[in-house]
């Protein structure tokens, strides 16, 4: 994919949740657009495969749990790290080559321009397209029928509320309190639904999706904890939209990092 042309304007700083990535990982930073990141992060949730050698070999910045702390404390810390380098924009990307890291220049155009605050890749344009994707039946039914709900209950609209590919405005990292949040799947969540709360404005681009062997998935198990977590936090999300309740979850927390 050619480069945007003209000069780019903002910072971006790409963060990469690993477990067990080593397959998947150098095709996911080589379809990067060259010279688009300052910098990519990875943060290694204590793989077992060669994750942490591999990506020092490519040139990563990488930073590794002493023990497995789970997704959503993964991404912690992932946040937390790009902010200490102070970058305009934010991107997510899972290196295990589910989603088409190439795209990753119009998530930032689309902050960059003042559109949203937040781009979400999806992966469901039409059901056909997603299942021949590999994405197994039920977990299609499960994320449209919890998008659903989660677009009437928040005034949303998204086509997806359940990917991984993620771009955010720095001011978005520095409001959501994340550090509340589950150290497992259901922050991803608790992030879009305290965004929502937070009034930031929240957009979707179709990406095309790839399972595979190799790319990371949730067991039916832990996807069954994941939706019945989502439907947890909407039910907090309505008490404390009704003032009902004043959960940690909600409440901003404007710090500043250096």
């Amino acid at each position: 994919m050619a480069m945007i042309p003209g000069k780019m304007k903002s910072r971006v700083v790409v963060v990469m949740p690993a477990y067990n990535a080593a397959a998947t990982l150098e095709k996911t930073v080589r379809d990067i657009p060259k010279g688009f990141v300052e910098e990519i992060i990875l943060v290694d949730d204590l793989s077992t495969d060669d994750t942490v050698s591999l990506a020092r070999r490519l040139g990563l910045t990488v930073i590794v749990h002493h023990a497995n702390k789970g997704y959503g404390a993964n991404q912690k810390t992932c946040y937390d790290e790009a902010l200490k380098r102070n970058p305009d924009i934010i991107i997510m990307i899972h290196p295990d080559y589910q989603y088409d890291s190439s795209l990753a220049p119009i998530f930032m155009q689309l902050i960059e321009k003042g559109v949203c605050d937040i781009i979400l890749g999806s992966r469901v344009r039409t059901r056909a397209e997603c299942l021949n994707s590999g994405m197994p039946l039920y977990k299609y039914i499960s994320n449209r029928l919890l998008t659903i709900v989660e677009n009437f209950i928040t005034g949303q609209n998204l086509s997806e509320w359940h990917t991984g590919y993620r771009a955010y405005a720095r001011k978005v990292l520095e409001t959501i309190p994340y550090h509340t949040n589950s150290d497992h799947f259901v922050f991803d969540s608790q992030f879009l639904l305290q965004a929502a709360y937070f009034g930031f404005r929240i957009g979707d681009f179709p990406v095309p999706c790839r399972y595979m062997s190799e790319a990371s998935s949730i067991k039916l198990a832990a996807s069954v904890a994941y939706g019945l977590g989502t439907l947890k936090t909407l039910f907090q999300f309505v008490l404390q939209k009704s003032r009902v309740m004043n959960s940690g979850l909600f409440q901003p927390q404007k710090r500043k990092h250096v």
